[in-house]
């Protein structure tokens, strides 16, 4: 491995359509064995949702999908509704749109509180979890989740929001390989190639808040995880600085919980170990 120079390429050059059979014929297998009737599907106007609607409309059939844009009027861009809309009604699910100020705003008015920016954002992502969890319940559907492999890996999704889900789609691939199967499904490139957001306050972006681009943490998550290299060999090999290395390393470990179920005491050392005699 000595010497040896890695690049973006050596991640995005694939056969997209092959990716796209085999994701297909895993949304299929999902639900065919949980016997559910389909999908549904949180779709925000970003390209992960974008890339999993048209994975679920093209494995399902657009019938058995149902798309929910789930906006918070006040922070959500008008763009990304409209961009959501079109892209539902290009695909030809079935769709509803669902404002959750409303939901968001009882919360706050029941407890009284007033949350900082995260813990406000963090809300509007359980608040569009319930929801979906609400039509998958009375429509016998599977959420899908649209997290991708490089959010999952660092952590970069609400716990019991987001995170939520029966199964994912996407969960496989790093944010810029999903941006290029987006293009090679037909998804707009207005919607492909648009800055990663959960838009979960005014004016949020992903990777102002990561602090790196998604080029570099995809580049750092392959040298690391899927080659095994260390750090000083990662940052020679992909040209990165070892200081971007090592963050893209403790957002990893730093979100561990995220990954994991809840943590249970072991039955042999509390429940069993106290047994009467």
């Amino acid at each position: 491995m000595a010497g040896r120079k890695i690049g973006l390429g050596e991640l995005t050059s694939l056969d997209y359509e092959g990716i796209a059979r085999a994701l297909t014929n895993f949304i299929r297998g999902v639900v065919r064995e949980a016997g559910a009737r389909g999908v549904v599907v949180g779709v925000s106007g970003g390209v992960d949702s974008a890339t999993t609607l048209a994975l679920a409309a093209r494995a399902l059939g657009p019938e058995r999908v149902l798309a929910l844009l789930l906006p918070d009027s006040e922070v959500t861009p008008r763009g990304d509704v409209e961009d959501a809309r079109e892209l539902v009604e290009s695909l030809g699910v079935r769709y509803k749109v669902i404002d959750i100020r409303p939901v968001v705003r009882s919360f706050l008015e029941a407890t009284g509180e007033k949350p900082d920016r995260r813990s406000l954002g963090n809300l509007r992502a359980r608040a569009r979890m319930a929801i979906l969890y609400l039509y998958a319940n009375m429509q016998g559907l599977l959420v899908a989740g649209t997290g991708d492999r490089s959010e999952i890996l660092i952590g970069y999704f609400t716990k019991y929001g987001d995170g939520a889900v029966d199964f994912l789609p996407i969960g496989s691939l790093y944010k810029t390989q999903v941006r290029r199967l987006a293009l090679h499904l037909g998804v707009p490139e207005s919607i492909a190639l648009k800055p990663s957001s959960p838009r979960l306050w005014p004016g949020h972006l992903a990777e102002e808040e990561l602090g790196m681009k998604y080029e570099e943490i995809d580049l750092a998550l392959y040298a690391l995880f899927d080659l095994g290299l260390g750090v000083e060999e990662a940052a020679e090999a992909t040209g990165l600085p070892r200081e971007k290395l090592e963050k893209v390393l403790d957002m990893h470990r730093a979100s561990e919980h995220k990954r994991r179920l809840p943590p249970a005491p072991d039955p042999g050392d509390t429940v069993w170990r106290f047994r009467r005699r």
